[in-house]
């Protein structure tokens, strides 16, 4: 008895088996038949069709790019010309003019024209923004970049000869510069070549603050013939050791920059010459030199 219910239990897991099998294989193709639809040569055309009828391209616009996976065109992927970041291969690159900087007085150019070494030099602009042309006469370049130079002294010189090729290179830049003054290491004047400078790149063109330099609470101040001056707050400290480029604002010709110094390095100042001056004094005078040194420390 007990061997045949285990006979009944074993035919009745082969059956189970069996029928889950069958379920299994019919189930299979059914869910790889529409890869196996794409990946066949006569239903790609159809594919493309489809895509071609459900996204066609509108008039004026250009037509979207398709990438094909191992040259199998049953993987098309169109890449819509509407994208952010996506640049149609039509479009045209915009003029990009490197040099942005204008000439002022004091700057200095070298004209070079070609096969006419006598109208080639290098001239100053002088205070009226102006150079004085060999054969021509005075011209005005002032604000002018160097492209622009170039094509004013080609149509001058088109008087004069025939299709003339002018160059342009400017030797010196004088006209535009910033002040940086205060707890620095090189306090001046400095010359920029564009028209507009960082307050980090000043600072490091003058040296980088010192140890006395009260670097969050530095100045830029903007000077004005109305007397309407402009002062704006800079904190150094947060540009060059923090990262933070929000205060990194830019710098115009003739603007200063202002780096105080700290509560602290005045009150030492103050009471250094104080205190030195008081040390010379009170100790003996042992020859007429210290006597002398003491007498300085207390002229001063």
């Amino acid at each position: 008895m007990k061997a045949k219910f285990i006979t009944l239990i074993a035919l009745f897991t082969l059956i189970l088996a069996l029928n889950l099998g069958t379920t299994l294989a019919e189930d299979k193709p059914q869910e790889e038949a529409p890869l196996a639809a794409q990946s066949t040569p006569q239903a790609a055309p159809e594919a493309k069709e489809t895509a071609e009828t459900k996204t066609p391209a509108p008039e004026g616009e250009p037509a979207h790019a398709t990438l094909n996976k191992e040259g199998n065109a049953g993987y098309a992927l169109a890449i819509p010309s509407n994208l952010p970041g996506y640049e149609a291969a039509s479009s045209t690159p915009t003029e990009f003019d490197s040099v942005k900087y204008t000439l002022g007085p004091d700057d200095v150019i070298e004209v070079s024209v070609m096969r006419h070494p006598e109208f080639s030099g290098i001239f100053p602009i002088n205070s009226e923004g102006k150079i004085q042309y060999k054969f021509v006469g005075d011209i005005d370049i002032k604000g002018m970049t160097k492209k622009q130079v170039e094509e004013k002294l080609t149509k001058v010189l088109s008087n004069y000869l025939v299709g003339p090729e002018v160059s342009v290179t400017i030797t010196e830049f004088k006209s535009k510069f910033i002040f940086v003054l205060g707890e620095v290491g090189q306090p001046g004047k400095y010359y920029i070549k564009s028209e507009t400078i960082s307050v980090r790149d000043a600072v490091v063109n003058s040296g980088l603050p010192t140890h006395s330099a009260a670097m969050r609470k530095c100045s830029l101040i903007t000077p004005d013939k109305s007397g309407r001056v402009r002062n704006r707050a800079v904190n150094i400290f947060a540009i060059l050791y923090n990262g933070d480029l929000r205060h990194n604002i830019e710098m115009k010709p003739g603007e200063i920059l202002y780096v105080p110094a700290t509560v602290m390095a005045k009150i030492i100042r103050v009471i250094n010459p104080v205190a030195t001056t008081v040390g010379l004094a009170a100790s003996p005078a042992e020859d007429t030199s210290a006597a002398r040194s003491a007498a300085k420390a207390l002229a001063l």
